[in-house]
């Protein structure tokens, strides 16, 4: 990290609890991670010394409070005007997309770090594999910088924060969608396997899954690590042009 993109990122990061809205949304996360795993998860009722009810539902979770975060990363900016004065400064797109993405990231990572009561609680109560919980929380946090990335080029495309969560929501429902069984059977009637195959590669939940059952395999960072790059890559084109309108 650069020091323009490193100045860029704590401006960012610090401006979350600069209101209570940063706290509104950790308790938010909080109580819906809790509600789903113990209640819709059966946590105790389980009897399993794991992690799998808590995060089973991240994927779902994160398809509504990831785009209320990034909501607000360009669409702010450009509402106030403000993204005028950012982008005098002597600093590239580049550096501004990514400062703002690595505070939104960092942000995200706090939340998941306060759910380590979770993990606390299952140890006290069994004995679980703690290399699989740690793999889970890798990739749950992965998951979320793809969120994020997302949401920060659909952000870039308007000034109406609303419009960007519901684009967001949209666009990565159908990332979701492509990892479900029932997706796959119905392309399979239709396409040759070759590409369902293909098409399935690209579903978040493919991929997440993989992680969170403890197996840290390569293609898995590799995959969430380039649709970072790329959406990250799309906002900056999206800025530049509406920077030449």
């Amino acid at each position: 990290m650069n020091t323009m993109t490193a100045k860029i990122f704590r401006r960012e990061f610090a401006s979350y609890f600069a209101t209570p809205v940063a706290f509104v949304f950790l308790v938010i996360f909080l109580v819906m991670t809790g509600f789903f795993t113990f209640y819709l998860g059966n946590f105790y009722e389980r009897g399993a010394a794991d992690l799998v009810s808590f995060f089973s539902f991240h994927p779902w979770l994160y398809l509504f409070l990831m785009p209320a975060l990034s909501m607000r990363l360009w669409a702010e900016e450009r509402k106030n005007g403000s993204i005028e004065l950012l982008l005098t400064l002597p600093i590239n797109t580049w550096q501004a997309v990514l400062g703002k993405f690595l505070a939104a990231w960092a942000f995200a990572g706090v939340a998941l770090l306060l759910t380590m009561t979770i993990w606390l609680t299952v140890t006290y109560l069994g004995d679980p594999d703690n290399g699989v919980i740690f793999a889970a929380y890798i990739g749950s946090w992965l998951m979320a910088g793809g969120f994020l990335a997302i949401g920060s080029c659909l952000s870039a495309i308007t000034r109406n924060q609303v419009i960007a969560f519901i684009l967001t929501v949209v666009i990565c429902f159908m990332f979701l969608l492509l990892g479900l069984g029932q997706v796959d059977g119905f392309l399979r009637g239709i396409l040759p396997q070759v590409i369902v195959d293909a098409i399935a590669s690209l579903s978040f939940l493919t991929h997440f899954n993989s992680l969170s059952k403890g197996i840290i395999d390569l293609r898995d960072v590799v995959y969430f690590a380039a649709v970072m790059g790329f959406w990250l890559l799309a906002s900056v084109q999206v800025i530049e042009m509406k920077k030449a309108d």
